[in-house]
């Protein structure tokens, strides 16, 4: 049976992805020397989702062209390569995001938020498993009114390694005082699948539009733990709690 449904929040609850990939696009047009449109970007951000900073921009910038306008940036920011260049002008277009706590509010996960709501009331503990930084977390917490609705959140801060390392769902377990043979964790990664699973945790994968053919390729679950459509949510968890399929279906 499970007790605890433990949540990842960037591309889980919330679709940060997206908002990550409008933040390149936007610095890759105001660096592109031709008429780019964003939804270029968008669609070639999907091959490298996942791969670190430097990676994606440097593929990025061979893809559009972006090193000239990239290289005349370094001064400003006081770094020694194109690529750091053009990461810093993309932060700024992402905190400018993320600054519009309407942009938050319109980018959840309706059918992973309505599972969270209803495992609540289902009785079972609720726990935040995220690598943001807890600043952030909070920020995201008070802007959606979901303060207190977590029985315990672990961030980046908390953890020397990230995932796919289990640390932090490891973390999770004792301090909800739950077996990892109780939680359920709900991820939307091949990193965080990986941590739960060598966490010893039963997991599902709600996959996005930026991880879908990650989470398929990487073969850490079987292809009915795989959501990728939200109305399938319901029977992927009723696999582990049948009281539980219910409390993924969206009002």
């Amino acid at each position: 049976m499970i007790q605890a449904v433990i949540f990842d929040l960037d591309g889980t609850l919330v679709q940060t992805e997206r908002l990550k990939a409008l933040s390149y696009a936007r610095a890759a047009v105001e660096l592109c020397p031709y008429t780019l449109q964003e939804g270029e970007v968008v669609e070639a951000f999907k091959a490298v989702v996942g791969r670190s900073r430097r990676d994606v921009a440097i593929a990025l910038i061979e893809r559009f062209h972006l090193e000239e306008k990239a290289r005349g940036r370094m001064a400003e920011f006081g770094v020694a390569t194109a690529w750091q260049a053009f990461v810093q002008v993309r932060l700024r277009h992402y905190r400018s995001l993320l600054a519009d706590p309407e942009v938050l509010r319109t980018n959840q996960w309706p059918h992973n938020v309505a599972l969270l709501e209803m495992a609540r009331r289902a009785g079972c503990k609720t726990a935040l498993a995220t690598m943001s930084h807890c600043p952030q977390v909070q920020r995201v917490l008070d802007i959606l009114g979901w303060q207190g609705k977590f029985d315990f959140i672990a961030t980046r801060d908390d953890v020397e390694r990230g995932k796919p390392d289990p640390e932090i769902y490891q973390l999770v377990s004792r301090e909800l005082a739950m077996p990892p043979s109780a939680c359920l964790v709900i991820e939307d990664s091949p990193a965080g699948v990986q941590a739960a699973l060598e966490a010893g945790m039963h997991v599902v994968a709600v996959s996005t539009p930026f991880t879908r053919a990650q989470l398929h390729a990487a073969g850490l679950l079987p292809a009915d733990r795989i959501v990728d459509e939200p109305a399938l949510l319901p029977q992927a968890v009723a696999h582990f709690d049948a009281n539980l399929a219910q409390a993924s279906k969206i009002p």
